[in-house]
């Protein structure tokens, strides 16, 4: 990848604000039991799966997957693409094999007792070959996820480059904050290890995400917008949806938390 000038600063400056109020959202301290973490899940791992579509249209926009094969134009954008969906496609799955992230995190659900109705539908729908709007629409899927996934689409379909390397590099997993480990870990102790599954895969990606993929995904975006002030400027603002999408995703995820812990209330009362 070029090397260019650094417009970072600039844009994790105008992002600091809405990571703030994601880091610290009251979603986390809504998390206080496993039923409210499990109706977290269900929601949440939409935008696990998403991730991995932004994931692959880098791969198919910096990396040759057609026949006959040509070499990449930028060698080591292709490498770090490449590095990122070997680990997010085939990690290590904590049994000696391997497993997708988002397997993982599918895995961690099962182990723990939330419901997979919804994503497992949705992907089934997919399978099918009905489209991505459809899926989308059908009941099954959580109306905080559904307008995630929209959005996240949105800028896919723009097919702008520096906007998707932004909402890929500024809309990661690191926006799980140290805080939601320790509630993890906590609940994992008060249901026996029913969490252990989740533990691992919050090693795994978040981890990665931060220590490894985390800076090789900024020096993407500085590649891709060089000095062009203007392709900055399209990054920055698909930095901002990303992360205000994200918000409107914990908030729903709260409204889906508060709606469960009235209706237990209400059964226990009967």
């Amino acid at each position: 990848m070029k090397t260019e000038l650094n417009f970072t600063p600039r844009i994790e400056e105008r992002l600091s604000p809405f990571r703030e109020a994601l880091l610290t959202h009251h979603i986390y301290s809504e998390i206080d039991r496993l039923e409210a973490l499990r109706t977290f899940m269900e929601c949440h791992v939409f935008a696990v799966w998403d991730f991995m579509s932004l994931l692959k249209v880098l791969q198919q926009r910096l990396c040759c997957v057609d026949i006959p094969w040509l070499p990449p134009a930028d060698p080591q954008a292709c490498r770090f693409i490449n590095e990122i969906v070997l680990a997010e496609e085939s990690d290590d799955d904590g049994r000696g094999g391997f497993a997708s992230h988002f397997e993982l995190y599918h895995r961690s659900m099962k182990q723990c007792g939330a419901n997979t109705t919804g994503i497992d539908g949705f992907l089934s729908d997919l399978r099918r070959g009905v489209s991505l709007r459809a899926a989308l629409a059908s009941p099954v899927v959580p109306e905080a996820a559904r307008r995630f996934v929209k959005q996240t689409f949105e800028i896919i379909e723009t097919g702008d480059l520096c906007a998707i390397a932004s909402a890929f590099t500024y809309g990661r997993e690191d926006l799980l904050p140290d805080v939601f480990q320790r509630i993890v870990d906590e609940l994992n102790a008060e249901a026996g290890g029913q969490l252990e599954e989740f533990r691992h895969y919050l090693l795994r990606h978040i981890g990665l995400d931060g220590d490894e993929h985390g800076p090789m995904a900024t020096r993407l975006v500085q590649s891709l917008c060089g000095s062009n002030d203007a392709l900055w400027e399209r990054a920055e603002q698909a930095a901002v949806d990303c992360l205000l999408a994200r918000k409107e995703l914990w908030d729903g995820i709260c409204d889906a938390i508060s709606k469960d812990g009235i209706t237990e209330a209400q059964k226990n009362c009967e």
